[in-house]
Order: C-alpha cells, then structure tokens, then sequence
C-alpha cells in the first residue's frame, strides 16, 4: 500500500483521484471509486437543484460507506447559480471533503472551514495555487496542459508544473492530467505531489455513466485525438478530436468569429445527450484528455484502481531499487 500525506489527511486507501466531471460525477461512478479505496467526487452541478444534489449524496452513501467528496466548480453562466445553496447543500448532508475549481472558492472558505470541511482546490498556474494556498484550502491539485477540459493559457506541461508547484507550496499537491496508470503515479511521486487526479480513465471504467460507444472510442483513440478549441475566446478547452470539435476549430480560425458562431456545436446540452448518452461520438463536443493514448481496456474501477497500485509498487521495487511503501509523510 502507498501511503501518502494525501492518504493520512483524506482517509482513504490509495493516491488517486477521480475528479469532478459533468454529466459523469455521479454515484454510481464515485461509490465504485470509492470502494476501490480512492476519492471520488459527485459533480455538484450535474444535479439540477441543491435539493437534487442532496439526494444524489444521500445515494451515494447507500451504495458505500467509504469517503468520498463534492466537486463545485464556480464559473459565470447566463443563468445564475445558487453556489451558496449548493454549498450549504453539500455541509447539510454531512460531506467533509469538497474539491472546488473555476473561480476563487474564497466566498465559500469561511462556511466550509466553520463546517470542519477539508477543501482541495484545482489550478492550472503555480500563481492561481498559492492564491489558493493563501486562502486556507487544504491541498491544491495542479492540471497540466495535457488534461481534459480547460488547460489554462499558459501551455505547461505537468512535467514541469507539478514540480514547479510542489517547490513553492507548503500543503499537498495533487498531480493532474495525463495520468492513467501506475507508470505516471510514481512519476507524479517523483516530481513531489502526494497524489494523482485522474478524469479520462474513469470514464473508460465500467460503472462510469457514459454510453458504451464512448468508453469504445476512448479505447480506440490515441494521444493525438485530442483539440484545443476557444483559445481565441481566452477559454482554452482540450476535446476529443471529432467532426464537430474540428468544425469548432475552423469556425474559431476564421477572422472575426465569436463564440456566439460556434455555440450551437458546443452546447453541453448536446454533448450530453447526443454523445454520453445516445452514444453518436461524432454528435457533439465531448472531452478527453491526451491520457487516451494510455487506454486500452474498460475494467471496474476496482480493477482499475488495484492494478495502478501494483504496478507502482512494482516499479518502486523493481526499478527503483527499494519497496517504498510510505512517501511523502
């Protein structure tokens, strides 16, 4: 067993993460997680109302009685959102570990701390993770360049963001992006995290709540079947690389464009219902990061979680020269 101070302080069995993901974040994915002895995070969001969001906590904890947290991700949208009934929400139901990204969780700190809540908030810069340090959050997970979603503007890869943050940062730092087996969890190790966030390989998981043809075309796509699209909207996004995400790309290049021109292609409405769950892979805008490369096969998440633990502890002693089984104490 790898224990970590991501272990010590979180209370589960092994340093790995799935991360919040929309449409994806539910408790039939995060109790599998969780069951496996990692962490898992129900997507806030995903659930239509505060109340929903309480019932779908209420069965996740019918399905395990294993840890597990609460992804809000705060960002501006047309139509507002009651981030302070989701978070009250999240504190009634007695969650204690929320993971939060987009905007400065600052407003919410006062609220989580007061409700003995442990925070661990995602950044894509070292500045943006020591203003989060600086607000009393509890680890930081850093996305490098290669992650799924919104990469940040700057293009660093984890290779060199994950060390570059550990060396500033005095809490844990969680390694995020590009990591899908027990290969990256010992180099995440090395590089000074205490833990991994992984999206994409959850999603290739069995209990993940995406249609079969997704977890197909995960499998069969390699690290280039990825795009980067809204960069000229300074909202950089890595997406699967399909018919639609290209049309995105060539809409954007065109002098002139605004967002309002590619809106319609990438609806998240669109992509949840054309490609998640009626399974046309080529019917919306989907995300995966470049991880794709990595994925070969569609096991249980308890399969999944076991055989990245082995693997890292049989690199650690077969190819570093030691059976380390605590780091980062």
């Amino acid at each position: 067993m790898l224990t970590t101070r991501f272990t010590e302080i979180f209370g589960v069995d092994h340093p790995i993460i799935c991360g919040g993901m929309t449409a994806i974040g539910t408790a039939d994915l995060i109790a599998a997680v969780a069951n496996a002895g990692a962490l898992g995070f129900l997507t806030a969001l995903t659930q239509p109302t505060p109340e929903a969001l309480a019932a779908e906590i209420a069965r996740c904890r019918e399905m395990t009685d294993r840890p597990f947290g609460v992804n809000l991700t705060i960002l501006p949208t047309l139509k507002p959102v009651p981030y302070d009934e989701y978070r009250d929400a999240i504190i009634e139901s007695g969650v204690t570990i929320v993971e939060t990204a987009g905007s400065n969780p600052a407003p919410h700190m006062p609220a989580f701390k007061a409700a003995g809540v442990k925070v661990i908030h995602k950044a894509v810069t070292v500045r943006h993770a020591l203003k989060a340090e600086s607000i009393g959050v509890d680890a930081v997970s850093i996305d490098g360049f290669e992650c799924a979603g919104h990469p940040g503007e700057d293009d660093i890869s984890g290779l060199i963001l994950i060390p570059a943050a550990a060396a500033k940062l005095r809490i844990p730092v969680i390694a995020s992006g590009g990591f899908a087996d027990g290969r990256g969890l010992v180099a995440a190790l090395a590089l000074g995290a205490v833990a991994v966030t992984m999206g994409t390989r959850f999603v290739a998981t069995v209990e993940a709540p995406v249609h079969p043809n997704v977890k197909a075309q995960i499998v069969a796509n390699d690290e280039r079947a990825t795009l980067l699209v809204f960069r000229k909207f300074h909202n950089t996004a890595r997406v699967v690389r399909n018919s639609v995400s290209e049309q995105i790309a060539a809409i954007e290049a065109t002098e002139g464009s605004t967002f309002e021109d590619v809106a319609h292609l990438a609806s998240g409405a669109r992509g949840r219902a054309e490609v998640l769950t009626k399974g046309d892979v080529e019917g919306g805008m989907w995300w995966a990061g470049q991880a794709q490369g990595l994925i070969d096969d569609v096991p249980t998440c308890q399969d999944l979680v076991a055989r990245i633990i082995s693997e890292a502890e049989s690199i650690i002693a077969t190819r570093l020269g030691g059976a380390i089984t605590e780091i980062g104490a």
